[in-house]
């Protein structure tokens, strides 16, 4: 088969898988059409989008970087919402633990005032305490380790974990 009959039947399949799965944006059981909840017992396959069997198929990695770039391009919004006006003042290093923090939490971080607060005065070694002093910080542990770090020294802190041992190699700057 040629190229361009190749080409033609990618188009009329895209067409008809389509028409025929329908498009769906929350994960679902595709033996029941039911959307996946906290505690649904999986009948079928879980499933999303265009009949992406996510069991079998998952996601690739260029599927996951391009979904990373949409989601940090909305954490950074979040993150800049929540920073406000302190925002541009805010170093690279900085302004991506808040990013990070926006991406974690799922939208503006906006329970921390006191972070907030910090932030607007400029009082870096009271953000990273009040990051630390949180329900959030014991939840993502290392995480939250890294990030007061960073936003401390206000430099890039690169963290290689040992698998097993609980061990961190750290590079500033």
């Amino acid at each position: 088969m040629s190229d361009d009959a190749d080409g033609l039947v990618l188009a009329m399949a895209s067409e008809l898988v389509r028409l025929h799965e329908g498009w769906r944006q929350r994960a679902y059981d595709d033996a029941t059409g039911e959307p996946l909840r906290p505690g649904h017992t999986l009948v079928g396959n879980p499933t999303v989008g265009w009949g992406r069997n996510l069991r079998d198929v998952g996601i690739r990695r260029h599927e996951a970087e391009i979904l990373l770039a949409e989601d940090l391009k909305e954490a950074i919004a979040r993150a800049r919402a929540f920073a406000g006006r302190a925002w541009d003042g805010l170093s690279a290093e900085r302004r991506a633990v808040l990013t990070d923090m926006a991406f974690n939490l799922g939208g503006r971080p906006s329970s921390f005032r006191r972070l907030r607060a910090a932030i607007e005065t400029g009082d870096f070694e009271s953000a990273a305490r009040e990051m630390l002093d949180s329900r959030w910080a014991r939840q993502v542990g290392r995480r939250a380790q890294t990030l007061a770090a960073m936003m401390r020294g206000g430099e890039h802190v690169t963290v290689a974990y040992a698998t097993g041992t609980g061990a961190a190699i750290v590079r500033r700057g």
